[in-house]
């Protein structure tokens, strides 16, 4: 009788554990973890022609805290994240210091780092070529501290970094060649996450760099949310009476929130904001 007690209690005990365990072994794998041939995401990018006229960098508003308001930005998490030696935080204020970096793209080690820059894989002035141009200044603000894919922020030497400036794969690639498939596959994937384009000869410079890789696959990226702007004009109608020369009138004669675009010829916008008879709204 108490073998059959005994035997029993060990088997509810090792059921129950498999219930525990259970739920981790049908758990859906994460997206973020999943492979994919790079080739196969460039022949997914459009090709077009790209025009860099309008660039600032000032559009692209970097290095704010986006991730989980631990006080510490986008430069500060990547310095915390790609460390060979664990640097230390301050409580109030994210202050590093202490800590050991090495540059992926030539090599380079450091203990100060002021001395290393964090590279936007896509540069900048690159992607606003690429199609960012066309985005809200909010999802230029999240490419600009993309923290969501590894690869598209990066610490480096500021002495790489400056080389590359605002170059595509098909006018730089790091100085360290056993980098460079990486950083095509990682180039390729950012600007698929983004839904950016390649010019022509960007494309064939990404291919031929691709074909001497051994091994193609990246991680794939989910997709990123991009919202464009407006595409609508911004400039007033010519049936506005309200936007210009005329006969004077009041908001009496209009009777709604109308906008008011410079020179204000009525007098409708009291307070500048670029909204005339707000009374009526």
């Amino acid at each position: 009788m108490f073998r059959r007690t005994f035997v029993a209690s060990v088997l509810a005990v090792v059921l129950a554990g498999a219930a525990l365990v259970a739920p981790a072994a049908v758990a859906p794998a994460d997206a973020a973890t999943r492979t994919v041939s790079a080739k196969t995401l460039l022949r997914q990018l459009p090709v077009k022609s790209e025009s860099n006229s309008g660039y600032a960098r000032s559009k692209f508003k970097h290095w704010v805290d986006t991730a989980d308001r631990d006080r510490c930005d986008a430069r500060e998490e990547v310095l915390l994240a790609e460390a060979v030696k664990k640097p230390r935080t301050s409580k109030k204020t994210c202050a590093i210091s202490g800590g050991k970096w090495r540059s992926k793209y030539d090599g380079r080690t450091t203990r100060n780092k002021s001395s290393f820059d964090i590279d936007h894989m896509v540069p900048l002035h690159e992607a606003w070529g690429s199609g960012a141009k066309k985005w809200t200044p909010s999802t230029r603000q999240a490419f600009a501290n993309d923290l969501g894919y590894g690869a598209s922020l990066i610490a480096v030497s500021a002495k790489s970094n400056r080389s590359k400036g605002s170059r595509d794969v098909a006018g730089w690639l790091p100085p360290a060649k056993s980098y460079r498939c990486t950083y095509t596959k990682h180039f390729v994937a950012v600007k698929w996450r983004w839904g950016l384009s390649v010019n022509p000869g960007e494309k064939k410079a990404i291919t031929k760099q691709l074909n001497k890789c051994s091994n193609v696959k990246v991680t794939k990226p989910r997709k990123a949310t991009v919202k464009r702007a407006s595409s609508t004009s911004s400039r007033p109608q010519a049936s506005k009476p309200w936007n210009r020369p005329g006969p004077d009138l009041d908001c009496s004669d209009i009777r709604q929130k109308v906008r008011v675009y410079p020179p204000d010829y009525h007098r409708l916008d009291a307070d500048g904001d670029g909204w005339g008879c707000v009374s009526y709204g």
